[in-house]
């Protein structure tokens, strides 16, 4: 039987010699020594040196996120010498890093019920060949301008056809505020009833609170809900209200005019109440401008 010393001897043999085969690159030598860790230490770690040696390696030939070859895309697996012993740490490559610095201001937005790439939505992006979107975009450079005066502008309600890009332009205004540091939420408003119903029990007011005191606030597609009274005069009322009193900037996507979403919110299962209705399109009216949007549907 080996002793246990014998098999220690084996291991520490097997180490030392495949350190020396690495090191027979002169690349990885230059670099391993370059650290300065005793050769005994880095012997222990051989494998790992030859990855670190690798991604940096890959770093010094990349162009850019999409070349990246390591295995954490924007990342680099350094050695570091942690008081003559060896530590490894993924870090951020100066592509990542800008990529970061670039995509701090989405911690501005908040969506519900919205595809994460609407935080990517900018105006050099948007269709130049519809002349529809040239008064909304002249709008929104006003906003802009103007948005630190005592007045704040209004916000807007964007009525139009399916899949003309109502959202995506209000996206790409909230996501030049954010940017500037102002907070943002947009919701899909007849998911957000539906989960607001649901928590009940829960946070119901304060999921409703939060998008009442928001900054900006999109209420998109509003109008393709199924209205009740509890959904048109406790959650959007009182919403709507405490933003016109505030000064809130607020905007709205439909395929509602204003007039028709009238319609749709005069008529619940109890009957029909115009005059609860009207208060709503009113305070709307108070909050926005009205621009309409009829365009080819763009997500064919």
């Amino acid at each position: 039987m080996k002793k246990l010393t014998d098999i220690y001897k084996l291991d520490e043999d097997k180490l030392a010699h495949s350190f020396q085969d690495a090191c027979s690159d002169k690349e990885f030598y230059d670099y391993v020594y370059g650290l300065n860790v005793k050769e005994e230490i880095l012997m222990k770690y051989t494998s790992s040196l030859e990855d670190s040696f690798l991604e940096n390696k890959n770093c010094k030939n990349c162009k850019g996120l999409d070349c990246c070859l390591n295995k954490v895309l924007g990342y680099c697996y350094n050695a570091i010498n942690d008081k003559g012993s060896i530590t490894f740490s993924y870090d951020a490559c100066p592509y990542m890093e800008k990529k970061l610095k670039e995509d701090s201001y989405k911690e501005n937005i908040d969506l519900f019920e919205l595809p994460k790439d609407i935080k990517d939505a900018s105006f050099k992006n948007i269709y130049k060949d519809d002349k529809a979107r040239v008064p909304i975009i002249k709008y929104f450079k006003e906003f802009m301008d103007h948005y630190n005066d005592d007045n704040k502008p209004k916000g807007i309600y964007l009525n139009g056809s399916f899949g003309s890009g109502k959202t995506y332009l209000i996206a790409c205004l909230f996501n030049e505020m954010a940017k500037r540091g102002v907070r943002s939420v947009l919701v899909y408003y007849p998911e957000f009833l539906v989960n607001l119903k649901s928590s009940f029990s829960g946070d119901f007011e304060e999921r409703r609170d939060y998008v009442k005191r928001i900054p900006l606030l999109l209420l998109d597609d509003i109008g393709a809900e199924n209205t009740s009274n509890w959904s048109r005069d406790e959650v959007l009322g009182p919403i709507l209200q405490y933003r016109m009193e505030n000064h809130l900037p607020t905007f709205f996507t439909s395929n509602l005019t204003i007039d028709e979403l009238e319609e749709a919110l005069s008529t619940t299962s109890s009957g029909v109440d115009k005059v609860k209705a009207r208060r709503i399109t009113e305070r709307i009216k108070q909050l926005t401008n009205s621009f309409d949007l009829i365009s080819k549907n763009r997500r064919n």
